[in-house]
């Protein structure tokens, strides 16, 4: 006898109640994979520059979800056919699309299974709990991976215009309080259509695309890459990587013991065992923040003050700019900081350094396109008049320079 299915409701602060559809969505919501989320910061360290953004990939999951709900409604009042398998395909996909992020999302991704990001450890987690589920999640995992036929359902999970990033803008922005970043997702929704295949924004929603657009470009500069953001999240791969030095060489003891297995994990991991996946999912913050408390009171000076400055948020001063960082000014800073601390290069390396970062917001070769009432079809950048889509096309790379303000 087919069981009934379980009604349940997370009542979301952004939209509300939110119905989980079916079983098989309510028994992955329910999987210790997926419960991990609620560990897993959304924004990383943001938190440290904005106090509210402590929510969670959770969330975000159930957000992105939430919002695939009603664009599969809104498509189907618009004819678009969506048979029951699809649907369920494209739900399960993008409440699963994070599940493989590590702790504090992107700030330690290629860290820990050094070489592989979160896509690639999401669709091992999809993998694998596909056989638990019996091969129920394969539609799901083709989604994904961008390999099911129809187009539009794959441009749903993952595109220009998708689900995911209308919920984090908007989830986001709500969070940090920066009202620049919020969109409207119920009106882009219900702007959406297919054609050919294709996913398509209705001409009567230029304006709607043309603030979501602005919208992720303020939220990428002036919040994810916040200046402040970055130093810390570099502080946070430079305790990781000094860490695993001192672990192999058997100078320091490590509290976690699945954060102790992936310190002592070689350069060079081919592919991603059982065994490996079981113990990443044993890993979020919380193991990165009791390593970090434990280390503070480390005898070795640079992992101790490294952990210092991010618990008790005493920051380096970091400058970004448009053009490279001359390697005078790195060498200038580097001596002063040698000189007050007594540290040598490579031990004050971890504490002055410099790089780059850089963002795209808009691609021009998985464009948005908006249909017309005649039923042509272009670019948006056709229809917009306010947006520079050569400009949002390329990709903005700026420079930045950290050390600590006087010594430490």
């Amino acid at each position: 006898m087919k069981r009934p299915p379980k009604l349940k409701l997370f009542n979301d602060p952004i939209y509300g109640f939110i119905p989980i559809p079916n079983n098989l969505i309510f028994d992955l919501i329910a999987h210790p994979y997926f419960q991990r989320l609620r560990r897993i910061s959304q924004m990383g360290l943001s938190y440290l520059v904005y106090p509210g953004a402590h929510h969670t990939r959770f969330h975000h999951a159930l957000g992105a979800m939430h919002l695939m709900q009603q664009a599969i409604g809104m498509l189907r009042q618009k004819g678009v056919q969506i048979d029951q398998e699809d649907a369920e395909g494209l739900l399960c996909a993008i409440l699963l699309h994070d599940i493989g992020h590590g702790p504090f999302s992107h700030a330690l991704e290629k860290e820990l299974f050094r070489g592989l990001d979160h896509e690639g450890l999401s669709l091992r987690f999809m993998e694998e709990l596909n056989t638990v589920f019996e091969g129920r999640l394969q539609r799901s995992i083709d989604i994904f991976q961008k390999t099911h036929p129809i187009p539009f359902l794959n441009q749903l999970v993952s595109g220009q215009i998708d689900m995911d990033r209308m919920d984090y803008l908007k989830r986001d922005s709500f969070y940090t309080g920066v009202a620049e970043g919020n969109i409207n997702s119920e009106r882009l929704i219900a702007m959406l259509s297919v054609y050919k295949g294709n996913l398509v924004v209705d001409a009567k929603g230029i304006y709607s695309v043309e603030k979501f657009l602005m919208a992720r470009r303020f939220m990428y500069w002036q919040v994810y890459l916040h200046k402040t953001s970055l130093a810390a999240e570099q502080l946070l791969i430079r305790i990781i990587r000094r860490a695993r030095q001192l672990y192999k060489e058997g100078e320091l003891q490590c509290p976690s013991p699945s954060l102790d297995y992936f310190l002592g994990l070689s350069e060079n991991q081919a592919g991603i065992s059982g065994a490996a996946l079981k113990t990443f999912a044993l890993l979020d913050d919380v193991d990165i923040l009791a390593a970090l408390k434990s280390w503070q009171q480390d005898s070795e000076p640079v992992l101790a003050k490294l952990c210092e400055m991010i618990l008790d948020r005493k920051l380096p001063t970091i400058k970004i700019k448009d053009t490279p960082v001359a390697p005078e000014r790195v060498e200038k800073k580097m001596r002063q900081f040698m000189k007050a601390t007594g540290f040598n290069r490579e031990e004050a390396s971890h504490f002055v350094f410099s790089g780059e970062i850089s963002n795209q917001t808009y691609s021009a070769q998985t464009q948005i396109l908006i249909l017309e009432k005649n039923g042509e079809v272009s670019d948006v950048a056709r229809h917009s008049g306010h947006l520079n889509l050569g400009s949002l096309s390329e990709t903005q790379t700026r420079y930045y320079i950290c050390y600590p303000k006087k010594g430490i």
